[in-house]
């Protein structure tokens, strides 16, 4: 027990007072002589005892009375010494991600947490609340009401350690405060284990809501492929969660046409394809649908078909350029080939690659003239000759980075290793191959690059990259290196045409990083900007000469096809999708631990929290004693005799 005013307890000793006062009274009784001397006695021994009684019984009353009236102006109190004296601070992180959209017991998720913490946080308590895509800081529950009413769903989720430090960046480091933080989420499971970081001074609380069921059908990709008979196909990749669906319809709009329907039948915790041929080279804002009310973010997915962008490529050869036209066919590419004596700079000026073909000497003015190409996005693909001035390649790469050739070795050496992780590569195996047959070169330059592509059997560079110069350590002419004969040249070289002006995929994932290129000149104020009907943002973007790099990660945040616009006239469409990720109702299993405890819903933890930091105040209680004790002594005066 505690005291809120403990300097009142000083004033019992006023029950000295009646004691003392009991104690020394002189009042004697009187001797009257009757007659039975015996009886009279008798008579006299018990009025003595009852008076005395009486008397004692009304000492007690008085001091229980006196006493009790002390005690409460004393206020005593019951709380646990840990909270006496101490501010409470709490930060509450709200989970509104796509996957809180499942239906538990009392509704969507979302909706029943937002309810809760609405009808049991107490109105005067100020706390500082987060969710995916908003914070309030030290706001109050009237504060925050209408917002939390209209959150909406988010695509982008915070992991979750990441979460548990904004929510105790969010409080104080003051140690004369209770700081608590309160996570309220499904849980879902991600990558890894789930962990927080520990700390002793906060106590930590995780709320973890369940839907009613896991049931999920989503749409999880679109791709485009040809079939056997070259026509192009859209196939659509959908995933089932729980129980079997049978006859699942899908649907194929364009625009908000109906271009084509069909039925599948996904297995339990399964997967499944359909597809749909398009017509070629027609324009498609598309949309694929299905039809499931449990979470309804992934029953769309958007793509866009725009007019083919040919990528333009400038071969200036030194040697045989078949291989060249080969790969750079006229259907993606404009390829433009000459000899270097040939050679039109001003086609430099509207290439987005250049390739150098075992020229055998490098000259100034090339040099010159592709510099400001590559500093304005241009890509520079450089196959020195086996029969090469090395002083001048030596001249031209150092012009763009420090990593360049070397002495030549001749040698033979095989092409043994890929990096798979290279952008090159991205998407051309299925797994990584470690038993291909090598392709091999007779002689090759050393170098000291880094940045390696392909490289020889002794660790050194085949092809390494070096800020937008691809460069070739040996030449690939018949004499020197069968490499042309490698399925490896292919995707190679495609890829570096492909990547030389990135143009825009069918559809592109919000919340990841994005980068593709428009092929428009824009005027010195020109701005780029990506409009729908739900949502209007300027993504970050990079102007060249002839092109301009639009990069986007959180913009924007809602699906959708977006117009890309130079004011208000449209250039191109681009898809954006939310990450399928979500629709996978798998969650992590959870229980009280040390370093935090959980709970089933926001009203229970709310309920805890108020008892252990509820303080009993006791004074009404000796209030009440003191008038039962004043109620008793009229009781004794009145009818103890």
């Amino acid at each position: 027990m505690q005291f809120k005013h403990p300097e009142f307890l000083y004033a019992l000793f006023a029950l000295l007072i009646p004691i003392l006062i009991h104690l020394f009274q002189l009042r004697r009784f009187q001797k009257v002589d009757f007659t039975n001397v015996q009886f009279l006695k008798a008579v006299t021994m018990q009025t003595r005892k009852s008076s005395q009684l009486k008397k004692w019984l009304t000492l007690l009353t008085r001091l229980l009375i006196l006493a009790s009236i002390i005690m409460a102006f004393v206020q005593p109190f019951l709380a646990s010494e840990d909270i006496v004296g101490k501010k409470s601070e709490t930060a509450i992180y709200l989970d509104n991600s796509f996957s809180m959209q499942a239906k538990g017991a009392k509704g969507p998720l979302l909706n029943r947490a937002v309810q809760e913490i609405l009808s049991d946080l107490p109105e005067e308590e100020i706390i500082s609340l987060f969710t995916n895509t908003e914070t309030f800081t030290n706001v109050s529950k009237k504060d925050i009401q209408n917002d939390l009413l209209q959150i909406e769903f988010s695509s982008n989720q915070l992991p979750y350690h990441a979460a548990y430090l904004k929510a105790k960046r969010l409080l104080s480091t003051s140690p004369e405060t209770i700081k608590r933080v309160i996570m309220v989420s499904d849980f879902q499971q991600k990558e890894g284990a789930f962990s927080l970081p520990t700390d002793s001074s906060t106590e930590t609380s995780l709320v973890k809501l369940l839907p009613v069921t896991k049931q999920n059908i989503a749409i999880d990709s679109l791709f485009l492929q040809r079939n056997t008979n070259n026509e192009l196909m859209l196939t659509v990749s959908l995933s089932n969660i729980e129980a079997n669906a049978e006859n699942t319809s899908v649907a194929l709009y364009n625009d908000d046409k109906l271009i084509a329907k069909t039925a599948i039948s996904i297995p339990k915790n399964g997967t499944a394809q359909t597809e749909f041929r398009l017509e070629e080279n027609v324009k498609i804002n598309g949309r694929v649908s299905i039809e499931d009310p449990s979470i309804t973010f992934d029953n769309s997915r958007y793509f866009t078909i725009n007019t083919p962008q040919k990528i333009n490529v400038v071969a200036i050869n030194g040697a045989n350029d078949n291989f060249i036209k080969n790969i750079f066919t006229s259907n993606e590419f404009t390829l433009t080939t000459s000899s270097l004596e040939e050679l039109n700079y001003n086609d430099i000026s509207n290439a987005n690659l250049v390739i150098i073909n075992e020229v055998k000497q490098i000259p100034i003015s090339l040099t010159n003239a592709l510099k400001p190409f590559t500093d304005q996005g241009g890509t520079v693909c450089i196959i020195p000759s086996d029969k090469g001035d090395l002083i001048s390649y030596q001249q031209f790469i150092a012009a763009f980075s420090g990593q360049g050739l070397q002495a030549q070795k001749t040698q033979e050496k095989k092409i043994t290793k890929i990096n798979f992780s290279h952008p090159l590569y991205q998407g051309v195996f299925d797994k990584r191959i470690t038993n291909f047959q090598y392709p091999k070169v007779n002689s090759f330059y050393q170098t000291n690059a880094t940045n390696m592509v392909l490289s020889l059997e002794d660790n050194s560079a085949f092809l390494y990259k070096t800020n937008n110069v691809y460069v070739f350590t040996a030449a690939i002419n018949r004499e020197n290196s069968n490499f042309k004969n490698s399925p490896l040249i292919v995707p190679t070289l495609y890829n570096i045409g492909k990547q030389s002006l990135q143009l825009t995929d069918i559809s592109y994932t919000i919340g990841k990083a994005n980068s593709y290129d428009v092929p428009i000149s824009l005027g010195q104020d020109g701005i780029l900007s990506l409009v729908s009907d739900r949502e209007s943002s300027i993504p970050l973007q990079q102007s060249f000469p002839s092109k301009v790099r639009i990069t986007t990660d959180e913009i924007p945040t809602k699906s959708g096809i977006y117009r890309l616009q130079d004011k208000n006239e449209i250039i191109q469409y681009v898809s954006y999708n939310y990450d399928s990720s979500e629709s996978d109702l798998q969650y992590y299993n959870l229980s009280s631990t040390a370093d935090y405890e959980v709970n089933n819903s926001v009203s229970e933890l709310f309920n805890q929290i108020k008892e252990e930091t509820s303080i009993n105040e006791l004074w009404k209680w000796f209030v009440i004693f003191a008038l039962i004790f004043l109620l008793i002594e009229i009781l004794l005066l009145k009818y103890l005799k």
